[in-house]
């Protein structure tokens, strides 16, 4: 999830959803930002299988330092390779084949050059020794950071987010969407009394025998950067089972019985995730919720949840209709993006709606499940209290900088849109569940999804998506009568925008399929009673 800060009309309060959202700046990007957004050779050049992290960490000093053990293919013949850490910390050495190579530094890119030119196709291993002190989030999950604080007994409980903001704020990697590791190994040196928790399966710990204990996980499946994580805290363990999958908790000691109990969502949830979107896409790493000292995160294998075991955001409800309150916002927004983002990842953060509407949408899904269709169209149709309609969802690709935050709210109707567009639920089911399935553990783009939709459904879903995606204004369906008959167009940014949809005329349902262009509806009646229902379809109605 990315930062949105916003007016909630239908509460009257300004609540924020969580994680980082960098903003749409439309122009004015810096050579730091297309360092950063960019795809250049000394990226593409060079394909990461494997990252090998070890960092000790000090919370007394709010220090780190470690090493990181890329291991690379070389795609096409190369000398230099840009890696990523930020400029507030020491690269101590980078290390290949025993001897420390060159590199430069410019603002967060670190350029690698090497003796010789590497032939393509061969793997390379280069170890990355850093050290220092990270940015602290002043406000995390909102800005990326370290968090570096204490639970109610004094005890250190640390964390770090850095979604948006770059996992090269706390280690060295190729800091691009584009590129993830096929699998990784994170070691954490926590002070002695305390317990790292990190991404995939616990693979064991080490006494340091100099007041650290070494806490080791692996990841077998492709990972963002931005989820690779660690958790240090004083932490217990429940241990549960959904079918073959392995459910794992980590509270802070004194929250374990109200983490059984809220927990128990979670089988639910995969009851009704598994039938609509699949099953778990990374079971071979497990489940996991980690109680962290922010609100929440996607990090894949290891959901961050700060959300104070309540239902809905921090006891309250975003649709502003009551629906909200019936689940805990945390545990189904950021576990959905196991699905949507963690598997099927955006290429550039340009197209993170990829991410967030599907997964917002999800929410809606799991409302489905548990307490049917009225209550998630009610649930959607409270949420566009918050959407703004000011830029485009989609962002400037190449510079590291998202769209608008509608890409929530709006991308979430946007899609339940489509599916009454379709009008066939078990359409849209299979249509979905074969999303996920199609694209797991992919990387993908705006163009790949849309051809997907398109195809699937042989419908023209093109200037839907743009309209929604590309331009502020939602549709809006015009109609008129002259001469006692009835014409209806629609108002569009997007040419040749043809979007059928079902009204209802004098109470029966006709389905319609206005253009741009005024066209004779096959009814004569007044336009008092002509109706859309607006839950299904968001859009615009004018009359004249």
């Amino acid at each position: 999830m990315k930062k949105i800060i916003f007016t909630f009309i239908l509460l009257g309060i300004t609540l924020s959803s969580t994680a980082q959202v960098l903003s749409n700046k439309k122009g004015n990007y810096t050579k730091a930002d297309s360092l950063r957004g960019s795809l250049r050779p000394e990226r593409t050049n060079f394909d990461v299988l494997k990252y090998d992290l070890h960092v000790k960490v000090n919370p007394e000093k709010k220090y780190i330092s470690g090493v990181n053990k890329i291991t690379l293919k070389v795609l096409k013949p190369a000398q230099r390779l840009q890696l990523d850490l930020f400029e507030n910390m020491k690269v101590d050495s980078i290390v290949f084949q025993e001897k420390q190579l060159s590199y430069q530094r410019e603002f967060n890119a670190v350029f690698i050059d090497f003796p010789i030119p590497l032939d393509g196709k061969k793997e390379i291993k280069v170890d990355f020794y850093y050290s220092g002190n990270p940015i602290v989030a002043k406000n995390a999950p909102w800005d990326g950071g370290f968090i570096f604080t204490k639970d109610k007994n004094g005890k250190p409980w640390v964390s770090v987010a850095v979604q948006g903001t770059g996992a090269s704020l706390w280690y060295p990697n190729l800091d691009h969407q584009s590129d993830e590791p096929e699998e990784a190994e994170i070691h954490v040196a926590a002070p002695n009394g305390l317990m790292n928790v990190s991404n995939g399966r616990f693979t064991g710990k080490k006494d340091l025998n100099n007041g650290f204990t070494e806490w080791s996980w692996k990841v077998t499946n492709p990972i963002n950067n931005y989820n690779i994580i660690l958790n240090i805290g004083d932490y217990v363990h429940i241990h549960d089972t959904y079918q073959d999958l392995d459910l794992d908790y980590y509270v802070l000691s004194y929250n374990k019985d109200k983490a059984e109990k809220q927990f128990k969502e979670v089988k639910p949830m995969m009851d009704c995730f598994y039938k609509k979107f699949g099953e778990y896409p990374f079971i071979e790493d497990s489940y996991k919720l980690v109680e962290t000292p922010y609100l929440g995160m996607e990090h894949q294998s290891a959901v961050a949840y700060g959300n104070g075991f309540k239902n809905g955001y921090l006891g309250r409800d975003l649709s502003g209709t009551g629906v909200g309150l019936k689940w805990d916002f945390i545990t189904i927004h950021e576990s959905a993006h196991e699905w949507f983002g963690n598997s099927i990842t955006a290429k550039d953060i340009a197209d993170m709606w990829i991410h967030e509407a599907f997964t917002t949408y999800a929410e809606s899904v799991y409302v489905e499940c548990r307490w049917g269709k009225e209550d998630a169209l009610t649930y959607l149709f409270g949420l566009r209290g918050s959407v703004m309609n000011n830029k485009a969802i989609i962002g400037d690709y190449g510079v590291n900088t998202e769209g608008s935050s509608d890409m929530y709210y709006k991308g979430a109707n946007m899609l339940n849109s489509i599916r009454s567009v379709i009008n066939d639920d078990d359409k849209w089911w299979t249509l979905l569940k074969e999303y996920t399935e199609t694209y797991k553990h992919q990387i993908i783009d705006t163009p790949t999804v849309i051809n997907y939709f398109e195809k699937r459904t042989q419908a023209k879903l093109t200037p839907v998506f743009d309209q929604y995606l590309k331009y502020s204004r939602l549709p809006e369906l015009q109609l008129k009568k002259e001469k006692n008959k009835v014409y209806a167009r629609w108002n569009t940014d997007v040419e040749d925008f043809n979007m059928p949809l079902t009204l209802n005329v004098n109470g029966k349902d006709v389905l319609v399929s206005p253009t741009n262009q005024w066209k004779k509806m096959p009814f004569k009646v007044s336009l008092e009673e002509i109706e859309v229902d607006l839950k299904k379809y968001y859009i615009l109605i004018s009359k004249e």
